[in-house]
């Protein structure tokens, strides 16, 4: 995916003016959105017709600069000065991290609507044309098929995927120790761990290793759309909910006075509006009126769990991906 980054403009000093008059409430606004690299399709329809609300109702312009790139590499920029006023990531560990950076402050989730999960989607296995392995469960990643997948500990897509694998156990009546067998045999099965989802998708396209690759529903269909028709298969017996968060950035809205537009655009991302873009580029909506009418875009899960199911972030960052811990173990026995 192209990284589209944009110097971020001077910010509208409008909402420090005294009184607030009415040729100050009009001049332009600026805000910087930092966002991972396949919602740049969606973003590119809702801005302009957040923009174009926006002027109707507060007669003021605002100029959006875009930056898009790995989840992890997005996280780090912000975390490193790329000043942010809105940060839509992969993954709400990417967004802790900026929090305990001091940038956002605690209570993020409950500052926008759905726990601010602005759009979902599962695991997919994109398989070789045929599916001559005959992959059609997690269960079949274990029977001499070569997976790829990147590092769950340099990666923080790959986390999902790895989640995925363990909750494929654990959310069906396993025990731990039979999650950590199964996915240690698929991790074996794993010639090379490439560090991001980027690197992966390479290596199973352009360097042809592997009979799968562990992707996301909404890369596939997006894909798709693009004239790109790759065999998949979504495991529909048990997934994960793969839940995308959006969050202000409070030391840089503060600093921009771009809060009130900031928290604005937030809001509007959970509109029908809004989440049907979402949709059409393969994102499950949040929004259930959205969600039914492309019901059919998307199998139905048996049973769909979420990180929460398996502790919640904090709890999964420490048992997993610390080092020393299950990956790690994994990956000697591996």
């Amino acid at each position: 995916m192209a990284l589209a980054a944009c110097n971020a403009s001077s910010p509208s000093d409008s909402a420090a003016s005294p009184g607030g008059t009415a040729a100050a409430a009009k001049e332009n606004a600026s805000l910087t959105l930092v966002s991972y690299a396949v919602t740049q399709a969606a973003y590119e329809q809702i801005i302009p017709k957040f923009v174009a609300k926006w002027k109707a109702e507060q007669n003021q312009d605002v100029q959006f600069d875009q930056s898009y790139g790995g989840s992890g590499s997005q996280t780090r920029a912000v975390i490193d000065g790329l000043e942010a006023d809105i940060v839509a990531l992969a993954l709400a560990l990417d967004t802790q991290k900026i929090e305990q950076a001091g940038l956002i402050q605690p209570g993020w989730e409950q500052e926008a609507p759905n726990g601010a999960i602005v759009h979902k989607s599962v695991a997919a296995l994109v398989t070789r044309d045929g599916n001559p392995k005959g992959i059609k469960a997690w269960s079949d990643l274990t029977k001499g098929a070569q997976v790829i997948t990147a590092n769950p500990k340099t990666s923080g897509g790959a986390r999902w995927n790895f989640l995925a694998l363990w909750g494929a156990i654990t959310q069906t009546g396993g025990n731990d120790a039979k999650a950590l067998d199964f996915t240690t045999q698929v991790f074996k099965n794993v010639p090379v761990l490439p560090k991001d989802a980027r690197e992966a998708t390479d290596v199973f396209f352009k360097q042809g290793q592997g009979d799968v690759l562990i992707n996301y529903e909404n890369e596939v269909l997006l894909a798709k759309q693009k004239g790109e028709n790759l065999p998949f298969v979504i495991p529909t017996d048990v997934n994960i909910s793969i839940d995308n968060p959006v969050a202000v950035v409070d030391a840089n809205v503060d600093k921009h006075g771009t809060r009130a537009i900031a928290e604005a655009f937030v809001e509007y991302l959970f509109t029908p509006e809004a989440q049907e873009e979402f949709a059409k580029v393969g994102f499950r909506p949040v929004d259930p009126t959205v969600g039914e009418k492309y019901a059919s875009q998307y199998p139905k899960i048996d049973k769909l769990f979420t990180v929460q199911d398996l502790g919640g972030w904090g709890e999964v960052q420490k048992k997993f991906f610390e080092d020393g811990a299950v990956f790690d173990q994994i990956q000697a026995e591996a």
